[in-house]
């Protein structure tokens, strides 16, 4: 079994993009992704609520549309404190089964709080848009993109809370985010995004455990599978990033 824990559906005139939908369900045949968690986040600037809730309705109609496969992730913008706290209330009711945020704010900006202790109370995951990146360029687009040191702190300040650090293979230095890790033990980092560096998962599983990381494509279905098998670690590690770490998340949800 199989479960990406970082996946995307997008928006197409207003509206779920459907065949982008069909697209992701077949790739996941392809290569027994058996259910994908996905969100709909707006990148760029501040986005206002009501497009944030056309996000998240994208998703609920990828839900309704693949029940058995989609599970949502509820995208909000802390610094809307009540309209975000409203808005993981809707898309829970609706099923979803996390909060996915991106980059508007460091995740450990208070900003963040009062999302974070929602997400405690819920029982349910963090998951941010992450990345040490190196290059000036992309680090002035993204200049409040959350690393390894923003999500210990916050683990520290936060303990019980469930957080995902996206994308170790999103770019950028993803051995100094994992060092940064090493102490967070309440912290996942999910292994998608498209660099497929030799050693990279070993890396991980040494410096963090296997039961730490969260098998992830983020959009990069074959190198997001393939990275994973071929790791050298055991049957036991690959079983456990691949489905039974995001099960124990799940577990820890709430009964609504």
């Amino acid at each position: 079994m199989r479960l990406d824990a970082h996946s995307h559906v997008r928006i197409k005139d207003g509206r779920l993009d459907v065949d982008h939908c069909h697209s992701l369900i077949d790739a996941g045949d392809r290569l027994s992704i058996d259910q994908m968690w996905c969100s709909c986040p707006a990148s760029q600037g501040m986005p206002e609520p009501d497009q944030i809730r056309l996000g998240n309705d994208v998703v609920i109609e990828a839900m309704r549309l693949y029940p058995d496969r989609i599970r949502g992730q509820c995208f909000v913008v802390p610094g809307w404190y009540r309209e975000s706290l409203a808005e993981i209330d809707r898309c829970l009711g609706e099923g979803m089964i996390g909060i996915k945020l991106y980059n508007q704010y460091f995740i450990n900006d208070p900003a963040v709080f009062p999302v974070i202790e929602k997400a405690i109370e819920e029982g349910i995951p963090v998951l941010d848009h992450a990345g040490h990146l190196m290059d000036a360029p992309t680090r002035l687009s993204q200049p409040r993109i959350s690393d390894g040191v923003h999500f210990a702190d916050l683990a520290r300040r936060y303990p019980e809370a469930t957080l995902i650090m996206g994308h170790i293979g999103g770019g950028g230095d993803y051995e100094w985010s994992l060092q940064a890790l090493a102490d967070a033990p309440t912290v996942f980092a999910d292994t998608s995004g498209s660099v497929i560096d030799e050693g990279m998962i070993e890396y991980a599983v040494r410096l963090l455990g296997a039961k730490r990381l969260l098998f992830a494509c983020d959009l990069s279905e074959e190198a997001g599978v393939g990275k994973i098998l071929g790791a050298d670690i055991t049957e036991a590690q690959r079983q456990a990033i691949f489905w039974d770490n995001a099960q124990t998340i799940l577990a820890r949800r709430r009964a609504r």
